[in-house]
């Protein structure tokens, strides 16, 4: 049998650390980072204990791998053009579908946030990522000055603050949560034109839902 490639080694080491990070993720989101142990993460991926620590040394690289990860994701959301409406609605929409296609993500970044032990993780993995989130409030007030808003700051704070809740509550109820007429209610509430499209077809709406079946606070 000839040796494996250069490239189809790097590809098999890409698909052993990828897997190891979606185990860990999967244990953080369950048991949040106190409770979750290497043992469980290599159990969930499939791998022994020493290839997990070759690629990362323990669980506080895994989770600055995952928050990273995250972060730009997030913050690429401003990466959009077109006119000051449509970029806010991209940023709307960029976020929203974000924060659903992502919830064990989410479970994660919650618990160590919550956490008063943990909450230095998080706001380290921030610090990292510290000129792309600044990049992304400026980007935020320089839209709303666009727009035309008396105080822009204010206006960036306000946004953030209500995207932020609706990840936490996407993050706790993920499925039953109404995620696509907020979505739109948000669009209304910035005077922004109704979507054309769901950004998840098929997904329950209020109207079409039980009110017992709401989340609640």
């Amino acid at each position: 049998m000839s040796p494996r490639s250069a490239e189809a080694n790097e590809e098999l080491r890409g698909r052993s650390r990828e897997r190891i990070l979606a185990a860990a993720l999967a244990v953080f989101a369950e048991k949040g980072f106190h409770d979750a142990t290497v043992s469980e993460i290599t159990a969930r991926a499939g791998v022994s204990r020493g290839l997990l620590t070759y690629y990362f040394p323990g669980k506080q690289s895994l989770v600055d791998e995952l928050l990273d990860r995250y972060l730009d994701e997030v913050t690429a959301v401003l990466d959009v053009t077109g006119g000051p409406d449509e970029r806010l609605a991209a940023v709307i929409d960029g976020i929203v579908r974000t924060a659903a296609t992502t919830v064990p993500v989410q479970r994660m970044a919650l618990s160590l946030v919550v956490n008063p032990a943990t909450h230095p993780r998080f706001a380290a993995a921030e610090a990292r990522k510290e000129e792309r989130v600044v990049a992304l409030e400026d980007g935020l007030r320089e839209l709303f000055a666009a727009r035309g808003a008396e105080d822009p700051a204010l206006e960036e704070v306000l946004l953030r603050s209500v995207l932020e809740g609706v990840i936490f509550k996407i993050a706790v109820y993920a499925e039953e949560y109404p995620v696509e007429a907020v979505r739109r209610r948000l669009h209304a509430m910035y005077d922004l034109p109704s979507p054309a499209t769901d950004l998840f077809p098929g997904r329950p709406r209020p109207d079409r839902m039980r009110a017992s079946r709401l989340p609640r606070a």
